[in-house]
Formats: C-alpha cells, sequence, structure tokens
C-alpha cells in the first residue's frame, strides 16, 4: 500500500513531510506527498497528516544543500513557491531519485527522469514570472511618502524581488502587495525587507498619491503618447514584450 503524507502548502511543511517520507526509505512508488486541499484520493492508498515542523524543515534544507548543491536548492525553492497542486510529491521524486546516482549534486541534469524534468519546468516558469515582475513593477508615492506597488502574481513569487528592489531602493521606505495571495513585501529605509501574511490594505490610503506621483504620472503618459507612432503600432509584438497579464498595474496602461 502506498504512503502518502499530507502536508500545508508552505516551504516548511513540504519539507517536513519530505522527511518523513525520506525516513522511511521507501521507493517512488510506495510513497508520495500531497498538499493539504488539494488531495485527489486514490484506493490502496494510507494517507498520513504531518504537522509543520520548523526542526524537520531545517534538517531536510541542509541536507539538500550538503548533498544536492545550491543550485538544486534554488531549483527546489522555485518550485515550493510554485501554485502547481503536485509540486510537493515532484520534489520528492526528484529527492528520491538523486538517492540512486553517484553524484547526487548533478540530479538537475537528468531530465530524463519524469519528477526531475518537472521540477525544472515549474522552477522555470516561477523564475521566468519573477523576472517579469523585476522588470515591470511601478511604484506610486503615497501621500505619507511610502513608495507603493501592486502586483497579481500566478505564483507565490514575491520574496524573489526582494533582494532586487532592496538593492535599489536602500533609502526608501516601500511596499510591493500580491493581491493573489493577499501577502506584503515591507521594506524600511536601511533595513531588511520582511513578508507580511494576512494583513488588510486600506484601500483609500493606497489610492491616496501625493500631488508630486499626480503630476509625474501625466508627464509620463504624455511623453509616452508623445513618442509612440501610430502607424507603427502592432499589438502583437506589444504583447510579445509585455502579455496582457502583467499591465494591469503599469502606469502607461492605466487610465488617468
Amino acid at each position: 500500500m502506498k504512503r502518502v503524507y499530507v502536508c500545508t502548502d508552505s516551504l516548511t511543511g513540504i519539507f517536513s513531510a519530505i522527511y518523513d517520507a525520506w525516513k522511511t526509505k521507501l521507493g517512488e512508488n510506495e510513497v508520495g506527498i500531497a498538499l493539504r486541499g488539494s488531495v485527489e484520493q486514490e484506493l490502496f492508498c494510507e494517507y498520513v497528516e504531518i504537522r509543520d515542523n520548523e526542526k524537520k524543515a531545517i534538517a531536510v534544507e541542509n541536507l539538500i544543500k550538503r548533498h544536492l548543491g545550491e543550485y538544486a536548492y534554488w531549483n527546489i525553492y522555485h518550485t515550493i513557491l510554485s501554485h502547481d497542486s503536485k509540486k510537493a510529491d515532484v520534489i520528492l521524486g526528484m529527492m528520491l531519485e538523486a538517492r540512486k546516482i553517484p553524484d547526487s549534486t548533478r540530479i538537475m541534469e537528468h531530465l530524463s527522469h519524469p519528477k526531475v524534468r518537472r521540477m525544472f519546468e515549474i522552477s522555470r516558469k516561477v523564475s521566468n514570472e519573477a523576472h517579469y515582475y523585476r522588470e515591470i513593477v511601478r511604484f506610486r508615492e503615497l501621500q505619507n511618502g511610502i513608495l507603493f506597488s501592486e502586483i497579481e502574481p500566478r505564483n507565490r513569487m514575491l520574496s524573489c524581488l526582494g533582494e532586487h528592489f532592496s538593492d535599489r531602493f536602500p533609502l526608501e521606505n516601500w511596499m510591493i502587495y500580491d493581491r493573489t495571495h493577499q501577502m506584503v513585501m515591507v521594506h524600511e529605509a536601511g533595513k531588511q525587507w520582511i513578508l507580511v501574511h494576512g494583513e488588510q490594505i486600506d484601500e483609500k490610503l493606497i489610492t491616496n498619491c501625493s500631488v508630486k506621483e499626480t503630476m509625474y504620472v501625466k508627464l509620463w503618459k504624455g511623453f509616452f503618447d508623445s513618442v509612440a507612432i501610430k502607424e507603427r503600432e502592432s499589438y502583437e509584438r506589444q504583447r510579445q514584450h509585455l502579455p496582457l497579464h502583467y499591465r494591469k498595474y503599469v502606469t502607461e496602461f492605466q487610465e488617468i
């Protein structure tokens, strides 16, 4: 009978499940992981609920970095940020395959294995989405002087933006709000950024821009329109460079 560990959709939850699955020494066809809330019941399976355990998660993180290497760890991390409901089982399958090869640090080269290939694909999608948002995130200055931005990503990739924007604006107070997953990245001037979960955003406050911000938005949109050549407009090429999904909060495509 196959044993399936059921965990929360978080790094700590998935690593806790991997810890217990790894200790059983069962093969890929004998053990699996499912995310709580997206379990598809199967016949001849034993389902085991797993509680988040920080010590187990740290032990798995150290194991991955020591035996699989940093490259594999960051692929795993990006996979955990994905919205894919099968991601935890994919990660476990990749790690079980790594246990079979002489040099486990080269596991990401074994793309012929279905779980390794699938993890590579998921990780790349998350990484690509984070790359898009590094390029197109637009901040606006609120009345209180805070720089505020909002996004609606498919994946929980907000943490992938932290280092980039803290390097660009180290002496500014700024926030990036992920509406899809109700998460906020908060950066206080001169300090490290933090992630805040489950907080309600004051909609009136975030739409109350400073006078200077309103003026610069009008100037930018005016420049954007004036340099455009209508005879050469190509909406197909625009969508290639900036898909419609990403335009909602981009200044150039908003109404004043």
